[in-house]
Parts: structure tokens; C-alpha cells; sequence
């Protein structure tokens, strides 16, 4: 049975964070829910639908940014009480509106992450985890890394307290006191907790978790040890899971699984056979969803998935099908009613628009006087910057509460815009001389109207950092701009990871001197994404890293006056010692540096170099032979007499075209990392830029791509000798004349000869 939601738009609220939603229990089976909803304005809105129309029941007043909303009450009844999280202060209110509850916690930060079951109250800031039993304080944990949701396995299911933590170091930690009684890795920063049919399944133990990079997976939390029991990979490069929840949707009698996305995408899953979960329905909204629920809202006996999102939107997709089949009589009168609402909102728009004309000659009016007085609008930015694994590039999000009219980009550092296929804005370049002001990219996205949501994908090159600027102007008067910044670090494609292979080759650089443990971990967090801005507990600290262009590794451990970095990647080694020296002489602390170079390694990064390669010659290969391939089909009519290598790139032709666009975004236009090479030699190399054996002039994707891995190859010969004090750049040429003609051995061959 295929599953069809209509799409009903029920109210505005303001901008809402994660987690802010929720429909109150019904007195009896499939009637209509209200539904209560906080926002960054501090207000708590709840609503339910009379004759049609969103009718509210209750309003509070403005306050602090509600950043979660949880409902409570006796365990085993309905919960319908109502807690917010705002600032560091709960508040509790009953259906009708009526405050009953408040606690100021003792939190020094502002609460992220609040579970409520019975008079257990579980709460995270930043770092910090807290659980109180009726408002006194129980336990609590220090993180560290940053708490992004918090929850509590169902007490009244399996009379033990087990809360779980979900990290943005790729961990859930579940807590038996204050202490963790064992952690989960996982394959992403999880974002969201859920407990899977609502109460846990079958053993009341299984947790379901969402990640930043969009994977959903399913644990079993026993007390000994974690039950993986399944995983869903995010294979259509959807956005990050931001809200969970379990619903009969389709009507069969088991639970669906409801998923919002940051991207704006509502998902479906159902359960087969196998109790694994297949994908049933989704549906692309203009904004991030914040927060879902499955219910009945907007009709009696009509179910529906109801969602809220990042502008403050609630939404439903109902199973009220828009066109009912009726009796003349009956559909005279589906259509008078449909008539009297069109009216309605004519009326309500023409009013609108009659309200804006005046507000806008009154303003005109206010600023030609003598004692006019102008403020600036402020308006809220939701934004990521994370790193993409499968293609080695950095996503920036912006989401704007209201419509986005342009967006300029600005880097101090070398870096390349890659195209978005989401992206319909236009973009233009602008000249910028890296010399006098140190600009290397100036780029305007004009976005167009109602665009709300604007996502980029960006390249960096490693042993190159420096600051991004986002300058993002809305479309609202009088016009104002708001700026972000992000961090381009000096191992920017280096990604978290929880195990390396101690078997690979690997080079040592070792850093003592008279620094403090804080000051070590400040420099790793300067050169490396994802550690924590917090020094971890303890005297001394491992973190494991993996590039995610080139699969190299890095394990970083530090301690107060000693710092070893290990790597099978040389340039690796040759960036974190360069950036440590400098970051350590603005700082006047005298460093002793040792290294040990494993000549092997070289080698080895070489082999990981070769697959990414060949490949890209042999795709660009492919697709220069398809037109004419095609040419001749369209000639002799028979093809019969090709050989089957080229019958097998006719039939998959339109495959290779579409990975021939895809693939350059994982390595193209890295070509300027020849001209901007940390090692390699301004002229020298520009005048050996066209490296792909087909020629540039037919293959400039492919021929920027094998350049880009041309400059990862340059840095690592030149920083082979750099570390035995031997300059090789004037045998730079040379070895670009091997790479024109690419051969694996040869150029092996080289690197041991020279």
C-alpha cells in the first residue's frame, strides 16, 4: 500500500530549536490533538483546530530561548504536563496554561538537553550532566566532548535508572550514577536520542540515535553490554537526523519510524519481516525540521505526521485526502466550504497587504524627520560547518528565519566553492590580489525569492589555514548583515576517529618544553577539527585522526611538557611541526622538537595515492571516447564490430558521464594547491600544469583532478628531503614529467633514487 500525505500549514511561531514540539495526549482514541510548541522568543504556544482554523488555547509570555520542551507526569498516566528548558531555569504548565512549576537548577550554563520520566529530571548543558529526583540533586558527569541530547531508559519498564548521553565525539555513554558504566562508538556525532516504539520495544533496552552526517541505528542498552541490532547508512547524502519519533502512520498495527532532517527531509520508514527498517515515504520541506510527532490534529480519525521547523512553522502531512469521492449534495457543499476559506484568506491577505503599505509610508515618513531614530532588525541564523567523509569537503549550511536576498563569501585562505545540486542561487566571483590584502576568494550567492535555506560545499587544502567569512544579508528593511566565521584549521581534512592501524609505518614528531596541558591542547584544537575546546580530564590525552581525502592517519597524545604525534603521512608531520613552531614562538615558549622519519611510509602514502589516481585517468579516458563512440554508432549502425571494452562504455555512458561530474567534486580544482603548494615553488610548477595525458583542452575536470593529487604528491617528496635537510625543489620539474606520464613504479622509483 503506497503511502499519500497531504501537506496542511497550521501556524507560525517564532524560530525553534531542536526538540521543541509536542501534541498532548487525546481523551479518547484518533481525536484531535493540541499541540504545544516553545520558541527562541521565550513564548509557549499551544494550539489545537476548530472549524479548520489553528485556535490558540493558551500563550505565555516572552522570556529566555526555550531550547527543549518535554512532557511529564505520574508514571503509567498520560503525560500531559508541559516542561520547558529555558536559560537554566524548568518550568512546568498543565494543559490549560497555568504555571505549577519552577526550578532553578544550579547549572553555570544554559541547559541543551532535558529528558523528564516520573519526578526524574535529566539534564545537560555544554559539557555538564545533571540528574535531580524531585528538584534534588542525584548525579552528575563531566563530558568530554559536548553533550548533544540526553535520555533515560524507561524506569517503569526496567526499575533501574539508565541514562545515555549522546557526545559529539561519536559516543553514547551510558551512565549508571554518576559514573559511565560502559561507552557505545558510533559512526557519526549522534545529534538525537529516541526510545524506539516510544517505550524502549520489546525489552524496554532499545535506543535508537540519529547523526550529524544523517545514519540511523538502532542499540540494545543492556546492562552488560550494547546489542547492535541494526543501521541505516545515509547513501542518498541526505542531511543530519535532528528529531525522531515512532507512529502507526501507514496503519498496519506496528509502529513507523518518523525522521526529520536538517535539510528539510520528513521520512518514513517501516518495519518488514525481518523487523528491519525499509524507507516508505519522504517528503522535502523549504527548512530544517526541528522537531516531529505522529498523531491526529488537524481531523478526527485522519493520522498525521506533524512537524515544526526552523522558522517556526508547525506543518502537518495528514492522511485527509484532499479530494473526497461524494454525492452531488455532499460535494456542493466540500466545495462551498472550500469557496468560504479561499474568501477568508483573500480578506486576511488584501488586509495584510494593506497594513504593510501603511507601516511602510509611516516608516518613510519617520525617516525624513529631524528626530528619527533607526534600529537595526535582528533576525537568527542557524549554521553548520562540518566535514564530509565521502568526498573530503567542508558543508556550510545557513538557514535564515526569514527570505535570504545574498550571501557573500570571503576567505583569507585558499579554498574552492564546489556546485550544490540543492543550490539554485547564482553565483559571481569577484578579482581579489592575495598579495595586498590577503583575499583568495570573493563570491556572491544571490539568492532567489523565499529562499530561506542556503547550503555550500567547500574545499580546503591542507597545510593552508586561515578564517571563512559568511556575510549573510536577508530581504527585510532597512537592510542589515550579519557576519559568521569558520575556521579553516591546518589539518582541515582530518577527521575524529576511535581506532588506527598500529601496523602501518609511521613517523614521529616529539615536542617538550616548559607548556601546560592546556596550552598543548590548545594548539591541537588550533591544527585539527573536532576536539573538544575544553581540555579533556586527566594528565595526558590520545586522539585518533583519519584524512578523509587520502585515508592517511594521525594519533595525536599530550600531556603537560609533551606533546608525540604519529602519522603514515609525512606532509602530515611537516605541517604539525611548522604550525607548532610558530604557534608556540607567539607564545615565547622555547619547544625542543625531535622527529624519526620511517622511510617506508613514503611509500605506503604513495599506494594510497595510486588507487585515486588511476582511477581518474581511466574515468576521463572513458567519457573523451563516448562521443565518438556515439558518432560511430550513428554512422555504421552496427556496433557489433567494437571490441567489448567499447561496448561496455556505450552502454554505460550516461553512468560515466554523471560519476565524471560527481567525481571531480571530490578532487577537482585542488590544481591550485600547485600554485599555492606549502613545499612547491611559485613557477616552477605553473608551468607544468596540464598533467593529464589526454590534455587539459579535452579533459579540464580530469586534468584538475590529477593536478590537485599532483601537489599532494609534490608536498610529499619535498617534504621527504625537507627532513634531511636536503632541498629538492629544482628536481620538482623532473618528477611533474613522471606524473605526466603516470606509471606507479616509476615514480617509486623516484622517490627512492632521488
Amino acid at each position: 500500500m503506497d503511502l499519500i500525505l497531504n501537506r496542511m500549514d497550521y501556524l507560525q511561531v517564532g524560530v525553534t530549536s531542536q526538540k521543541t514540539m509536542k501534541l498532548i495526549p487525546a481523551s479518547r482514541h484518533r481525536a484531535t490533538q493540541k499541540v504545544v510548541i516553545g520558541d527562541h522568543d521565550g513564548v509557549v504556544t499551544c494550539f489545537g483546530m476548530k472549524k479548520g482554523e489553528a485556535a490558540a488555547v493558551f500563550k505565555t509570555l516572552p522570556g529566555p530561548k526555550i531550547a527543549r520542551l518535554e512532557l511529564g507526569g505520574v508514571l503509567n498516566t498520560p503525560q500531559e504536563k508541559i516542561f520547558i528548558a529555558a536559560a537554566s531555569e524548568i518550568r512546568g504548565f498543565t494543559k490549560r496554561g497555568k504555571q505549577f512549576f519552577s526550578f532553578e537548577t544550579n547549572l553555570t550554563e544554559s541547559i541543551k538537553a532535558m529528558h523528564i520520566s516520573g519526578s526524574d529530571l535529566f539534564l545537560s548543558a555544554s559539557y555538564i550532566y545533571n540528574h535531580y529526583c524531585d528538584c534534588k540533586d542525584q548525579h552528575y558527569y563531566l563530558s568530554g566532548d559536548k553533550i548533544n541530547d540526553v535520555i533515560c531508559l524507561p524506569v517503569e519498564r526496567l526499575s533501574r535508572i539508565t541514562p545515555v548521553l549522546a557526545c559529539q565525539d561519536r559516543v553514547l555513554r551510558v551512565l549508571q550514577g554518576s559514573d559511565v558504566m560502559y561507552e557505545i562508538e558510533v559512526p557519526g556525532p549522534p545529534t538525537v536520542l529516541a526510545l524506539h516504539n516510544g517505550n524502549g520495544g520489546d525489552s524496554g533496552e532499545d535506543l535508537l540515535f540519529g547523526t550529524s552526517d544523517g545514519k540511523l541505528a538502532l542499540f540494545q542498552i543492556t546492562t552488560s553490554k550494547p546489542v547492535h541490532k541494526w543501521e541505516i547508512q545515509n547513501e542518498k547524502k541526505r542531511g543530519g537526523i535532528l528529531c525522531i519519533d515512532s507512529f502507526d502512520i501507514v496503519g498496519d498495527g506496528v509502529k513507523d519510524l518518523l525522521v526529520g532532517r536538517d535539510d528539510g527531509m520528513v521520512e518514513v520508514y517501516s518495519f518488514d519481516n525481518a523487523n528491519e527498517p525499509v524507507l516508505r515515504f519522504d517528503q522535502m520541506l523549504s527548512e530544517s525540521v526541528t522537531s516531529i510527532q505522529g498523531g491526529c490534529v488537524g481531523k478526527d480519525s485522519y493520522d498525521e505526521i506533524v512537524v515544526s521547523t526552523y522558522s517556526g512553522w508547525v506543518t502537518g502531512l495528514t492522511t485527509e485526502p484532499i479530494h473526497k469521492e461524494s454525492g452531488p449534495g455532499e460535494e456542493l457543499k466540500i466545495n462551498q466550504e472550500m469557496q468560504n476559506k479561499i474568501s477568508s484568506l483573500r480578506n486576511e491577505l488584501e488586509h495584510l497587504q494593506y497594513k504593510v503599505l501603511q507601516e511602510r509610508e509611516n516608516y518613510q515618513q519617520s525617516s525624513q524627520s529631524s528626530k528619527a531614530k533607526s534600529a537595526v532588525p535582528s533576525f537568527g541564523i542557524n549554521d553548520k560547518f562540518t566535514l564530509n567523509k565521502d568526498d573530503a569537503s567542508y558543508s556550510l549550511i545557513l538557514e535564515v528565519q526569514t527570505a535570504i536576498d545574498n550571501v557573500l563569501i570571503q576567505s583569507d585562505v585558499p579554498i574552492d566553492l564546489l556546485d550544490v545540486d540543492k543550490n539554485s542561487a547564482v553565483v559571481s566571483f569577484s578579482s581579489c590580489d592575495s598579495e595586498a590584502n590577503d583575499n583568495f576568494l570573493l563570491a556572491t550567492y544571490r539568492c532567489q525569492a523565499n529562499t530561506t535555506r542556503l547550503e555550500l560545499k567547500i574545499r580546503s587544502i591542507e597545510g593552508q589555514y586561515g578564517t571563512l567569512q559568511a556575510y549573510v544579508t536577508p530581504r527585510i528593511q532597512p537592510k542589515t548583515c550579519q557576519v559568521r566565521q569558520y575556521h579553516i584549521k591546518p589539518l582541515s581534512l582530518h577527521q575524529r576517529t576511535h581506532f588506527i592501524d598500529h601496523d602501518r609505518p609511521m613517523n614521529t614528531l616529539t615536542l617538550t618544553g616548559q607548556f601546560s596541558f592546556a596550552e598543548v591542547h590548545s594548539w591541537v584544537v588550533f591544527c585539527l577539527p573536532e576536539v573538544p575546546e575544553k581540555p579533556p580530564a586527566g594528565e595526558c590525552v590520545t586522539f585518533y585522526f583519519q584524512n578523509t581525502f587520502l585515508d592517511t592517519q594521525l594519533e595525536s597524545t599530550y600531556r603537560k611538557g609533551e606533546g608525540v604525534f604519529k602519522s603514515d603521512n609525512i606532509s602530515t608531520i611537516s605541517i604539525l611541526k611548522d604550525v607548532l613552531s610558530k604557534e608556540a614562538t607567539k607564545r615565547k615558549i622555547n619547544l625542543n622538537i625531535s622527529y624519526e622519519i620511517n622511510e617506508v611510509s613514503v611509500k605506503h602514502t604513495l599506494k594510497l595515492i595510486h588507487p585515486k589516481l588511476e582511477y581518474q585517468l581511466l574515468l576521463a579516458k572513458k567519457v573523451q571516447l563516448i562521443d565518438a563512440l556515439k558518432e560511430l554508432q550513428i554512422h555504421e549502425g552496427n556496433t557489433n564490430f567494437l571490441i567489448p571494452e567499447y561496448h561496455c562504455i556505450l552502454e554505460e555512458a550516461d553512468h560515466l558521464q554523471e560519476e565524471y561530474k560527481k567525481q571531480p567534486a571530490h578532487l577537482e580544482r585542488l590544481y591550485e594547491s600547485l600554485l599555492v603548494s606549502r613545499a612547491a615553488v611559485s613557477g616552477t610548477i605553473s608551468a607544468h600544469c596540464n598533467l593529464c595525458p589526454l590534455g587539459s583542452s579535452n579533459s579540464p575536470a580530469s586534468a584538475s583532478c590529477v593536478a590537485g593529487i599532483t601537489g599532494m604528491i609534490t608536498d610529499l617528496f619535498i617534504d621527504k628531503f625537507k627532513f634531511k635537510g636536503t632541498n629538492v625543489k629544482t628536481k620538482v620539474p623532473l618528477l611533474l614529467e613522471i606524473l605526466d606520464s603516470y606509471d606507479q613504479n616509476a615514480l617509486i622509483s623516484f622517490f627512492d633514487a632521488a
